[in-house]
């Protein structure tokens, strides 16, 4: 389980996943599937879009990773998560046809992605909306052929498996290009589109850059509840949907745009917790992530920063660290998973940046701390990864 362990979890080809969806008759073939792959905002265009296809009256599968608090909030359809009955008819059924055991043993990954798309069969959805989990080309859920394809920005993240340059990440988020199938990019970058334009040529793939296209429908109303980060997704997904139903009038689209928006709701993402002391929780875990909940954070109102921080431990931190401010006060910790940095590794590496804090056991000991120290004036933020904020959400 690469969320959970990291590295020696990766898998690097697509065999498994295959055979998988082979054995249970290839069930993503019965639907129409739209899929987005980045290294930032893919999961809030995700929901975006899955949103707005409800509103048009579309019966929607959504399949999204990692998870926060239930295993179940991974796939949903019209935005209510799989049944347990369903997860455990499942997994019983690979038991019992000795698909764990035998000489297939897939990962956890590649188990959910199969169920997903058996879910989505059996719910008979219209659309599916399917967010990568790790690069694009190698990830499991790249054996779909979509009615479109989104790749929302690029970063460095998972530069151990990607590459430790932003155009050979793109090389491997381009891998969901297909041929024919038009393309979607949310941001363009000078590092990357030589990449994704080569490649769409290749596949013949027709490429619309989302900030080109007419500017999202957002009421002032609805902005106030999202940070101005989200703009970029909401524009890429509007984009998106705009494409696919390019023959429903303006009106009909704005509509449905907009009344989803706010439908689906998902977590992890400038949560706002509490007004007095603010609190907000994200998951920004990398480093133009960080940059977005920095510049959001910039433009509120508080006096001092109470910041819980807890990360894992197989990325280089530095950078990070180097960007988080020098005058908050830290509350180190770890998640309970295998990959979290030790807290007291932390606090070290911190202290080399001039951040510094105490450590605590868990993060909502940590969470605890700074909620009796912060004055109402004051913020309290919970960040470093998701598993930081999935165990205080």
């Amino acid at each position: 389980m690469f969320q959970r362990v990291g590295p020696k979890a990766f898998k690097k080809d697509l065999n498994n996943i295959l055979q998988l969806s082979a054995y249970l008759g290839d069930p993503y073939t019965d639907y129409k599937t739209i899929h987005i792959a980045g290294t930032n905002g893919k999961g809030s265009t995700s929901f975006f879009l899955a949103s707005a296809l409800t509103e048009l009256g579309y019966k929607v599968g959504l399949y999204t990773s990692p998870h926060y608090k239930d295993y179940r909030e991974r796939i949903k359809v019209d935005g209510q998560m799989i049944s347990k009955r369903f997860v455990k008819k499942f997994v019983n059924q690979l038991i019992d046809d000795d698909m764990l055991t035998g000489e297939l043993k897939p990962s956890f990954f590649e188990i959910t992605v199969a169920m997903a798309f058996q879910y989505f069969k059996e719910e008979k959805v219209d659309y599916a909306v399917i967010e990568t989990g790790l690069g694009g080309r190698l990830d499991s859920t790249n054996i779909i052929t979509p009615e479109l394809s989104i790749i929302t920005n690029i970063g460095l993240d998972h530069t151990n498996f990607l590459g430790d340059t932003l155009e050979l990440i793109a090389g491997e988020k381009a891998g969901i290009i297909k041929k024919d199938v038009p393309l979607v990019i949310g941001r363009r970058q000078k590092e990357t589109d030589s990449t994704f334009r080569k490649v769409a040529k290749t596949k013949k793939a027709t490429i619309t850059y989302a900030e080109d296209f007419s500017a999202a429908p957002v009421s002032k109303a609805l902005l106030i509840d999202f940070p101005d980060y989200q703009l970029e997704n909401m524009q890429t997904a509007y984009t998106a949907l705009s494409l696919l139903f390019d023959k429903v009038s303006r009106k009909k689209l704005s509509k449905a745009w907009q009344s989803g928006l706010k439908e689906w709701g998902y977590l992890g993402r400038y949560m706002y917790i509490n007004r007095s002391p603010l609190t907000i929780y994200d998951s920004a875990h990398n480093i133009d992530g960080i940059k977005e909940l920095l510049s959001q954070i910039g433009k509120e109102k508080f006096d001092q920063i109470h910041f819980v921080l807890a990360m894992v431990g197989d990325k280089d931190q530095d950078q990070i660290l180097s960007l988080l401010p020098k005058n908050a006060i830290y509350y180190f910790s770890q998640a309970k998973i295998p990959r979290a940095m030790v807290k007291e590794n932390l606090q070290s590496q911190a202290a080399e940046h001039q951040l510094l804090g105490k450590t605590y056991s868990t993060i909502s000991r940590a969470l605890s701390a700074a909620k009796k120290v912060a004055d109402d004036s004051d913020l309290v933020l919970v960040a470093g990864s998701i598993f930081t904020v999935a165990e205080v959400v």
